[in-house]
């Protein structure tokens, strides 16, 4: 299958690196050449991670990097497409605009599918000809580690259109799960919910970030803490999700003062080396001063 990601980052990398692994032909977009270029270096990083740990080996590397291609022209990306998984940024009208000029460019039988992870599909998918043939593939960060892909059915997705992304996702050893189109999905709503009420509670001085995390992995089992997700996310990536669920859904979702402090500060989390956490090549060394720290 040929597969088209638009958009390198963080997201659309890691879509085109596990789409490549699992033998489909893949070219990612993206609008400037070093972001390209970034998008391919951070998948051969990945990989090089895995065959240093024994989890993948160098022939399977070397055929992954041979099926991916990255270019900044979006009709020579998706000219041959199957498959077209939008990864650009969280913004309705963007997403809109996207699928609209994807449609104008691939085959009339490819599927158009969605990264997002809280944006409504079916008002994305309404800016198609055909929105039938769109759907939502909410894929989690990391892509290469995570199992889990929410295959999000809007109003107009067709039942062939369904079971298409349903079979790519289970195709790339993933486990789908089915949802409708209502806002946060399942799992961005549940775990915003969770997230938003740790940063309050940092923000009433119930406990630290280092504590309140420590207790959701040793008694919850969770591989990673709420506070601690929220910064690798991005807590203006967070903000952006209550805001939407808020007008959406109502009062419980209002972003607390902290978070908004936080963005406006520009202290986003990992991506620019503090959030609630400070970073550093990658891995938390410290508190930030402006939270409690026990």
């Amino acid at each position: 299958m040929q597969v088209s990601v638009l958009g390198a980052g963080t997201m659309g990398h890691g879509i085109a690196q596990v789409a490549a692994m699992a033998g489909h032909e893949v070219t990612m977009r993206d609008i400037e050449a070093e972001y390209v270029e970034g998008g391919l270096e951070a998948i051969e990083s990945n990989l090089q991670g895995g065959v240093d740990r024994d989890k993948v080996t160098p022939d399977e590397m070397a055929a992954t990097l041979d099926r991916l291609s990255g270019t900044t022209s979006l009709a020579a990306a998706v000219a041959d497409a199957d498959l077209v998984v939008e990864a650009v940024p969280e913004d309705m009208e963007l997403k809109r605009e996207t699928v609209a000029e994807v449609e104008s460019l691939v085959a009339d039988d490819a599927v158009i599918a969605s990264n997002t992870s809280s944006l409504s599909v079916t008002e994305i998918v309404s800016a198609l000809e055909r929105p039938e043939r769109g759907i939502g593939l909410h894929f989690f960060n990391p892509v290469h580690l995570m199992g889990l892909v929410e295959v999000v059915v809007a109003e107009q997705t067709s039942e062939s259109t369904r079971a298409f992304a349903t079979e790519f996702v289970e195709g790339i050893d993933k486990t789908a799960v089915e949802v409708g189109d209502s806002p946060g999905f399942a799992s961005s709503r549940l775990g915003v919910a969770l997230g938003v009420e740790a940063m309050r509670m940092v923000q009433e001085g119930v406990a630290s970030p280092g504590d309140i995390d420590t207790a959701m992995e040793l008694g919850y089992n969770h591989p990673m803490g709420p506070v601690e997700l929220g910064d690798v996310v991005g807590l203006d990536v967070r903000l952006d999700i209550l805001e939407h669920l808020r007008e959406e859904l109502g009062e419980r979702f209002r972003p607390p003062q902290i978070l908004r402090r936080k963005v406006r500060a520009g202290k986003l989390g990992k991506k620019t080396g503090e959030g609630f956490y400070v970073w550093e090549d990658g891995e938390i060394v410290g508190a930030s001063e402006d939270v409690m720290d026990r």
